[in-house]
């Protein structure tokens, strides 16, 4: 997947430590508005997937495995998840200069600048001026969700995706479907251009669970939910995401439809992040299989596996749910 995940530094380079405690001071109080965030992540986003699309069209995924998972699942590397990847972080980190990124293929390239444009229906539904400071703020981006899928040619599955957190909480989410073109973004508080379905199955839900990075979830859920339960097999975590809420009409590719999102392995925030902030604007939530809230301002992995949903009692889901530990499967 060649994520990244990028901290909001107010130290920004080392070089600063060189100019005072004053101008340090100065950099811990800047503050950065939200709503900008959100438009430059959106644009990020998009920039993204016209990366993805275009190495996927033109067959150049030069592709090659990055070593293998906890469950012995290879994990793929292609030049759409870097040609993705560079444009999404500098496009960032050019419009907010403090950025530090965990990831180490940083190429930089000063021309990646935000067009300072914020979509209308950002407009419309967020108000500016919801000023955060910078030292509290965690940027998450996912270059290419859904590689081992990229490179079989399901491109359905695919997205690219940006997060914010505020204090280790989840407050956007973008997440962008390269081969519709289909943008999904919300800002926990504020709106969203997404819903909830009007209605979900609790007592023998539709759940949606990985394809490739599976482990034993489906003796898993059907330990929760019984053996006659439909089990929705599919690749990357924002496009399950979206398979809980309501797709709009005119979407091209219709999405699968699931009640809960279950994942049983260790799983990376940068997947994780964007879904966790849309579910949440919309009054649903994701946690760990103990229904633990997750923090996305620290360690970049997730251990405790997830369980997602919107629209119903998560918390009598979570009672559902059987013991387990994913550290010892």
């Amino acid at each position: 997947m060649s994520p990244m995940g990028i901290r909001l530094s107010p130290l920004g380079l080392g070089l600063f430590c060189l100019l005072g405690v004053g101008v340090i001071y100065h950099l811990q109080r800047r503050t950065v508005d939200l709503r900008d965030l959100l438009a430059v992540s959106v644009e990020a986003a998009l920039l993204g997937g016209t990366e993805v699309k275009k190495v996927r069209d033109e067959n150049s995924l030069n592709e090659k495995s990055k070593g293998k998972t906890k469950e012995g699942a290879t994990e793929l590397l292609t030049t759409g998840d870097l040609q993705s990847h560079r444009k999404m972080f500098n496009l960032i980190s050019n419009t907010f200069p403090e950025v530090n990124s965990e990831e180490h293929d940083n190429t930089l390239d000063k021309s990646a600048a935000w067009s300072r444009k914020i979509p209308a229906d950002i407009l419309e539904k967020v108000e500016g001026g919801r000023d955060v400071l910078a030292e509290s703020v965690t940027v998450w981006i996912d270059p290419l969700d859904a590689t081992q899928e990229y490179t079989e040619n399901l491109v359905k599955f695919v997205t690219t995706m940006v997060c914010v957190a505020v204090d280790g909480k989840p407050v956007i989410g973008v997440i962008h479907v390269p081969f519709t073109g289909f943008t999904a973004w919300a800002f926990v508080g504020q709106g969203s251009n997404m819903r909830a379905r009007s209605s979900y199955s609790v007592s023998t839900p539709k759940a949606i669970v990985s394809r490739s990075h599976s482990g034993k979830v489906k003796s898993f859920v059907q330990d929760a939910f019984g053996n006659s339960t439909t089990i929705i097999e599919a690749g990357g975590a924002g496009y399950k995401v979206l398979a809980l809420l309501e797709m709009p009409s005119s979407e091209t590719n219709p999405m699968d439809q699931a009640d809960v999102y279950i994942h049983v392995t260790f799983i990376k925030k940068w997947d994780i992040c964007a879904g966790a902030a849309l579910l949440s604007a919309l009054g649903g939530h994701m946690t760990t299989l103990k229904g633990e809230d997750i923090d996305y301002s620290g360690t970049a992995l997730n251990k405790g596996g997830l369980v997602a949903s919107v629209g119903v009692d998560h918390k009598a889901l979570v009672e559902k749910l059987p013991e387990w530990d994913p550290e010892k499967h």
